[in-house]
Order: C-alpha cells, then structure tokens, then sequence
C-alpha cells in the first residue's frame, strides 16, 4: 500500500511507501497521509474468529497492506512486538458490547497505537541504519504510554514536554542518562504554549530533518492504522453472536477512532455505521445528518495540519470527497450534554454493574439518542472504551456514588517524577536539548 497527502487531489504528489509516510509523517502541503487507494481485506477479516490472537490479527493485516515493503515474517515480529496484549470485548447483552481498549501497560487507547508505531520505526530505522526522535508535548497519559513503548529500543529517543508539575509515567531507568531514551522536560508555561513551541519545531523543515524527528500522535498515519485492527478484533468475536446490522459508538475526540473505523470500512470490515457525539466541528444538520462544518474551506485555503495537537476531521472529509452524500449514511452525530453523560454512565452502572470512563459515557450517551437506527434492523452497538473507569474516578463517583479501584499497573503512573530540568517553553530551548541528544 502506498500513501498520499490528504490534499493530494489538489497537487497530484506522489505516493510515498509505509516507511517514508511513518518516519517523515507531515507532507509537505500541509495534509496528513492517508491511504492512496481501498484495499479489499475481506479474505482475512472474514477467516479470522474468535480463536485467532490479536497480535495474528495485526500481522496479518500488517502484511496483506504493506506486503509490497515488509515480508510476512517481518509484519509478524512486529505485530507480535507491538501487543504483547489484547484489546477485549465485554458483552452487556444481546445488542451491547464493549470493546476495551484500556487493556495496555497504561490503562489508555493510545498503548494500541503508539506500541505499534514504535515497533514499526524501530525496524525501518534498524533497516535504514538511522535513528527517530519524538517530541511530545504530555501531561503523563501519552507520555507514559511513549515511554512503555520506547522501553529498550536503542533505535529511538523521545523528548517528553510536561507542563510543571505533571511530570510522570516514567521509571528511573528510562531515563538518557541511566542508558535508557527518554528525556523527560518541565516547562513552565501553559499548554497551549507548550503545544505552540512544539509546532514551531516541527514546522521547521530544517530541524526536522536535521535531528530525525517524527510524531508519535495520530498526525502519524502509524497511530491510526493499528486501531483499525481493533475493530477486526471486535468483529471476530461478536459475528457469531449477532444476526443484525454494527455500529460502533466512540467519543469524538480528535477523530483518530472514527477515522481508523471508517478505513476499517474502506478494507471491508462489515459495519453499518459509527455513532458519536457532536463537537464544533462534526455537527448535524437540518435533516439530522452528518455535516462536517470545516468542509465549506478549501483545503488550499486552510492552514497546515497541527503537527503538535492535531485533528483527523480533514482525514475522514478526504474519505467522501468524491461522494460526500455517503458520510451521511455512515456516521451518526448526537449533541450529548453533561448531564446526558452523566446519566449514561449511570445508567449503564445500574443496568449492568459496569462502570464507563467519561469518553465512554458520551459514547453510550450519543447511541442511546440515535437507537432509531440501531433498532431498524435488530442492530447492536459496540462501544468502543478507550480508558479504563478509573481515569474518571471522580465523575464516577459523582455519578454512581461507587469508587473506582486504580489497577495495581496503573498506579505507579501517577507517581509524581522529577524532570531534566525546567525550560521556558521557547523553541531556542528545545533545540539546546535536541543538539544535546546527538
């Protein structure tokens, strides 16, 4: 499979292998990459079942997508690599499933995609005799997962940006200077400034190329891919429990789970629909359809994709382009407020003694409003749970009265660290750091 620009109908670019898309993951025209052409995987999809691993699951589909780039051998190791665990399922009952995706070193979605991506660099860069630098911005969930995925691999470093006094997920031993590859950074500025410093580095072509940085978030076509394995996962263990149609609920967030879904669709993975809650900008309209607001400016006339905090709205627009009426008859908004997640978690709790973590409230939240097109056709819904209960401990019990228990593997997570050192949140700073890494 060969990759493109999600502008590329407006500058006709070439596509560019798995390798070059994961380690030089911004193109040039300010898109993000995306698959340059449908692949029809429904030979594996429809073989696999319950019986089959995830990580057979994820070499397998590894290799039927990049199989012009890396042997089935190599797909396999990496797979096997990648998930040394395994998303779930849950059923809730005969139409409700969970699909648990907190079930990584780290309680958090993000271990799918993250282990996968490093995975995959650590061979390129082995193959191309280099090594990959991360910059992240965190507040400890993604660096935490980073760092779990990074772990003995010589090949890459990452530079992990906290605001002050967030620093975490980290053990003594990751660290640079105790041979590990990790370099952990207070800043002391807000956020958003931290987010801004890091863009300004990755914008810089020159200092991109001279310090071989990449992304680790889902601007990196190598975070998204591995969730569509998810979904396979899901469905190779509820088809023989399901006789109607599947629809898959998740919170938006930045799109990147709706997005994986959509393109497990486009690789012919059997669902109906994907439900989720309506953000500024993936709205509904006066018929009650999807409607993506960004859509009314060109892409020539939009900035470039935030490499530092992004959104995978242009990648699901870059999906319908030349037929937009589908994406009205595959994604299914819901304006879900407060109070409605509050009251599905609630619900949810009381009906079937599980708790959800906030995203996932909203998630069962938006499918309850849009169960008219669950129910047309003996559907059932499976919601996709991305952090495990205990990360909303404080809603839940606000809304359930019940305390969530952190697991014992989580816990040390939270443990505050101590950073490198205290940086004003200045790209001149960050580029000390980076020269110093060489």
């Amino acid at each position: 499979m060969k990759f493109t620009s999600s502008r590329n109908s407006t500058n006709n670019a070439t596509p560019v292998t798995f390798s070059e898309a994961v380690l030089n993951c911004m193109p040039d025209d300010g898109g993000m990459y995306v698959p340059a052409y449908e692949e029809n995987l429904s030979p594996w999809i429809l073989y696999m079942n319950s019986e089959t691993s995830f990580s057979s699951i994820a070499g397998s589909l590894t290799s039927a997508l990049i199989n012009d780039e890396f042997s089935p051998i190599i797909c396999e190791a990496i797979a096997t690599k990648a998930f040394p665990y395994s998303p779930s399922i849950r059923k809730l009952d005969d139409h409700l499933f969970v699909l648990e995706l907190f079930t990584g070193p780290t309680g958090c979605y993000k271990d799918f995609g993250i282990s996968y991506l490093a995975a995959c660099l650590d061979y390129i860069c082995l193959m191309e005799n280099r090594t990959a630098t991360v910059l992240a911005v965190t507040n400890g969930e993604t660096g935490a997962s980073i760092v779990q995925a990074f772990r003995g691999k010589k090949n890459l470093k990452a530079v992990l940006l906290y605001t002050k006094g967030t620093v975490r997920g980290f053990e003594d031993s990751d660290l640079i200077q105790n041979g590990g590859n990790i370099y952990p950074v207070e800043a002391d500025g807000t956020e958003a400034e931290c987010f801004d410093v890091v863009r300004s580095v990755y914008e810089d072509k020159a200092v991109v190329e001279k310090y071989g940085l990449t992304l680790a978030n889902t601007v990196n076509i190598g975070r998204v891919l591995p969730l569509t394995f998810c979904y396979v996962y899901a469905f190779s263990r509820i088809k023989k429990q399901i006789a109607g149609d599947i629809y898959y609920a998740m919170d938006a967030g930045n799109y990147g789970n709706l997005t994986a879904g959509l393109y497990g669709w486009k690789f012919s993975l059997p669902v109906t629909g994907f439900i989720t809650n309506c953000s500024e900008s993936l709205v509904t309209d006066q018929f009650d359809k999807c409607c993506v607001l960004d859509s009314v400016v060109p892409l020539l006339k939009r900035n470039s994709a935030n490499p530092a905090n992004p959104s995978n709205l242009e990648r699901i627009e870059e999906l319908f382009v030349t037929r937009p009426a589908v994406m009205k008859g595959m994604v299914f908004p819901a304006y879900v407020t407060e109070t409605e997640k509050g009251e599905a978690c609630k619900d949810c709790f009381k009906k079937y003694g599980y708790f959800l973590d906030e995203e996932t409230a909203s998630a069962y939240a938006a499918a309850k409003k849009r169960k008219d097109i669950v129910l047309e056709d003996d559907g059932s819904v499976v919601l996709i749970a991305r952090k495990h209960p205990s990360m909303s401990a404080d809603n839940i019990k606000y809304w359930c009265g019940e305390k969530v228990a952190v697991p014992e593997n989580i816990a040390p997570l939270y443990v505050p660290k101590k950073a490198e050192k205290l940086i004003k949140p200045e790209k001149e700073e960050i580029l000390k750091i980076l020269n110093s890494l060489q």
